[in-house]
């Protein structure tokens, strides 16, 4: 896939300007389908994904991403990332199963980290009185 290139020219499909009154989300999905992918911040592809929108061009781009840091984020909250892909449907999954491998390690090292770090999480609170 060529980075360079945006949604619109990878798929060849031009969704046009928004109409009158679109509101703000739609104004940005079409912007966003006019960018080029190599420029696609995280919040970008958060947007796209939670949208359900060129998700095979735009869900690897989310599991690199979330490899090297699943936690990554867009301007929602810590992980709204790692949500958006987890909200993709089952269907796109059973097309996909290559990307599901490579998305189930990313979900497997998260839980892997919840389940060490909850209870030392738990026991400084307590020592601490945090709550």
């Amino acid at each position: 896939m060529d980075f360079n290139k945006s949604l619109e020219e990878i798929d060849g499909e031009d969704w046009g300007d928004p109409e009158k009154g679109a509101t703000g989300l739609i104004r940005k999905c079409l912007a966003l389908r006019r960018k080029p992918l190599k420029d696609f911040t995280n919040d970008d592809l958060t947007r796209m994904i939670s949208q359900k929108k060129s998700l095979k061009y735009l869900v690897p781009i989310a599991i690199k991403r979330l490899v090297d840091n699943p936690l990554n984020s867009g301007d929602y909250y810590r992980g709204d990332l790692l949500s958006s892909v987890l909200e993709v449907n089952m269907d796109f999954w059973k097309e996909n199963l290559e990307l599901q491998e490579e998305f189930d390690m990313v979900v497997l090292d998260v839980l892997q980290a919840y389940e060490t770090i909850v209870p030392l999480i738990k026991a400084y609170q307590d020592t601490n009185n945090l709550k």
